[in-house]
């Protein structure tokens, strides 16, 4: 068993943990973050929306961080024949952000963690391509309310593309274990759930 993988996948989960949203609505005074949010989600959306501009920036910055630096670092230090923890290193951040160590195991959604872990397989920037396409077709052309079933619809259609066009299968297999955590999160989730909604930008 190849031990660098292992570390990765620590240190990985560790990063993930490390919730961004509260520790940049303590430095901005914002600790209501938490207790205003419907859902009590400490992610990025939220530390937008409860604590403003600047303190979303640094919680997004913080949220791709985690997700880039484990799998960035594990493929450019890992031989191609030792890359077998690809998936798990890919799935550890984001595993990481939904339940956090260092938060009492209640994190965030995960959905900018896995831009994050997508922008670590560059210069392989297929996956990322799709899950970035998938996300602007579902909130700007063909609009999907609410944001639960929208995240959801983007994962699985991001997965199925990817099943498509034949990525890498350490890759699609990374990304299927995200897709089902990130899924079981929101089934988990408390946030109020309205009827789906789907319709096109230009219909009201």
């Amino acid at each position: 068993m190849d031990l660098r993988g292992i570390c990765y996948i620590a240190v990985g989960y560790l990063s993930g943990s490390v919730p961004f949203a509260v520790l940049a609505g303590e430095l901005f005074g914002k600790r209501e973050l938490l207790q205003k949010s419907a859902d009590k989600n400490p992610g990025t959306v939220n530390a937008f929306q409860y604590c403003g501009f600047w303190c979303g920036m640094l919680t997004l910055a913080g949220d791709l961080a985690k997700g880039f630096l484990p799998v960035y670092l594990y493929l450019r230090t890992a031989a191609p024949a030792q890359r077998w923890a690809l998936p798990l290193v890919m799935a550890a951040p984001v595993a990481g952000h939904i339940l956090p160590i260092f938060h009492h195991f209640r994190g965030g959604k995960g959905i900018a963690t896995t831009f994050g872990v997508m922008l670590g397989l560059c210069p392989y920037d297929m996956p990322l391509m799709l899950f970035a396409a998938v996300f602007v077709v579902l909130s700007v052309v063909l609009r999907v309310d609410p944001t639960f079933y929208r995240t959801v619809i983007a994962y699985l259609l991001t997965l199925a593309a990817m099943v498509i066009v034949k990525a890498a299968k350490p890759v699609l297999l990374g990304f299927a274990l995200i897709t089902a955590a990130v899924c079981l999160r929101l089934h988990r989730s408390r946030e109020p759930r309205e009827d789906l909604e789907v319709k096109l930008l230009w219909t009201h």
